[in-house]
């Protein structure tokens, strides 16, 4: 084990991350001005934050995203233009807020910089790079940080290690590392005071050229967060799935390795677009968005396999959320205000019966309570095993008794059908067993 990998895991999670389940990923930067990539069937291809790379690159996505850049801006435009039109003037850090109050997240994770380096806050080392020098001229992170406190939820940074063209990078990546990462990383701590640090672009290097237990050693010990602040799994090309506060997954993915059926005893938190992008992609149409039935169904599944969903939201370049994304949102927020005692502060049932998983029910455990999670909203008999001298049972949001009775080896339950007008909500149903042996 590594320095970095002793310094990451000697540290125990904070509760309160495994406790908030829900949080809102931001994707926002320059990328948001052409706001573009290809409507292609592999989600990484339809990555809009990625354009500056695409239209350099000479692979074949990199072809179609160069023929859409042409075609739309010219053979002479560069990326860098686009900086001056990202203006963010419908930018409301108050209505954002709200917003993410609305949907039942408990924290917020904005993109402070990525892979191009421009940064959402005024950084001494990317001078007439940043948002306060060029474009909207506002501290983007300082606003979105004061109004996201104001509502009581977290606030957190994504931050990108490494840069596709910062000229230190490619040229002496120790003195990039010593000259711009690390200052630019302590100054985004003291000026914030961050909840959660989630660093991304480790591939690129070992954890040892990131220089990364020097910074986490300070941040555990000498910052203004060190007794809140959770960090991801992304320090170094061996450390994610690994080494952190919580492992990270991507569209159920750990790089290339299936995830999807992944079930940690580590914290740990998937993140994914409600489209496929993470920045607004022009590209997607409305067949590529997640319903509200999906994306709770996915709340349920990481949920109750011990983990958070970090959901992510792409502005436009003028900084409205588009309506669909909030739309969604809110979708999310009024199932939680109902069911939301399954899904805060739960953790894993650890006698969750695998069968039961496969036909569309889910547990979470709560105190003294074991929450059955139905995605499949019809009449229907559960036989739940393992759920010791239940005590009352009853389905969140529905006012009338539930049938139930004990078996020699757990419970059943009658799920009746339910009218339209009746029903507790949309998309998904739970059924709450108080028993005094929930664990």
């Amino acid at each position: 084990m590594t320095g970095t990998e002793k310094t990451l895991d000697k540290r125990k999670t904070p509760s309160w991350f495994e406790d908030a389940k829900f949080g809102i990923f931001v994707h926002w930067g320059v990328y948001s001005v052409p706001a573009w990539a290809p409507n292609a069937d592999n989600v990484y291809t339809r990555y809009a934050e990625w354009y500056w790379h695409r239209i350099i690159e000479g692979t074949h996505e990199g072809e179609e995203f160069l023929k859409f850049h042409k075609t739309m801006y010219g053979e002479k435009a560069k990326y860098q233009d686009f900086a001056s039109l990202f203006n963010a003037e419908l930018f409301n850090a108050d209505q954002w807020a709200s917003l993410f109050k609305r949907s039942g997240a408990r924290y917020i994770v904005l993109t402070s910089k990525h892979h191009e380096g421009f940064t959402l806050w005024p950084s001494a080392e990317s001078v007439n790079w940043n948002s306060v020098d060029i474009g909207p001229h506002r501290d983007i992170c300082g606003e979105l940080t004061d109004a996201v406190r104001l509502t009581g939820l977290k606030m957190g940074f994504y931050y990108s290690l490494y840069e596709w063209y910062h000229p230190l990078y490619r040229t002496d990546v120790n003195r990039y590392v010593a000259e711009h990462m690390l200052p630019q990383l302590k100054d985004l701590t003291e000026r914030y005071k961050p909840e959660i640090i989630w660093t991304d672009g480790e591939w690129e290097q070992t954890d040892k050229t990131w220089r990364a237990e020097e910074f986490l050693s300070w941040l555990y010990n000498d910052s203004p967060v060190r007794k809140t602040v959770v960090v991801n799994d992304r320090w170094g090309r061996d450390t994610r799935g690994k080494h952190g506060s919580f492992y990270t997954t991507e569209y159920d993915l750990v790089h290339d390795d299936d995830a999807k059926n992944m079930t940690y005893t580590h914290p740990w938190e998937e993140c994914r677009g409600i489209a496929g992008s993470f920045g607004f992609n022009r590209g997607e149409n409305i067949e590529d968005y997640s319903t509200a039935k999906q994306l709770i169904e996915i709340l349920i599944d990481k949920v109750s396999r011990g983990g958070n969903l970090l959901l992510n939201v792409g502005p436009t370049a003028d900084g409205r959320i588009p309506v669909i994304m909030q739309e969604r949102l809110l979708q999310i927020g009024k199932w939680l205000s109902v069911n939301g005692e399954a899904i805060y502060n739960s953790r894993q049932w650890n006698n969750m019966p695998q069968e039961n998983r496969r036909q569309g029910v889910y547990y979470t455990v709560n105190a003294n309570n074991t929450y059955a999670l139905l995605t499949n909203t019809q009449k229907q008999t559960l036989y739940i095993k393992g759920v010791k001298n239940p005590t009352e049972i009853s389905m969140l949001g529905y006012n009338k008794p539930i049938s139930w009775h004990k078996t020699a080896d757990g419970i059943k339950i009658e799920i009746p059908a339910i009218s339209v007008e009746e029903s507790p909500c949309d998309y998904a149903w739970v059924v709450k067993i108080i028993s005094h042996e929930a664990k």
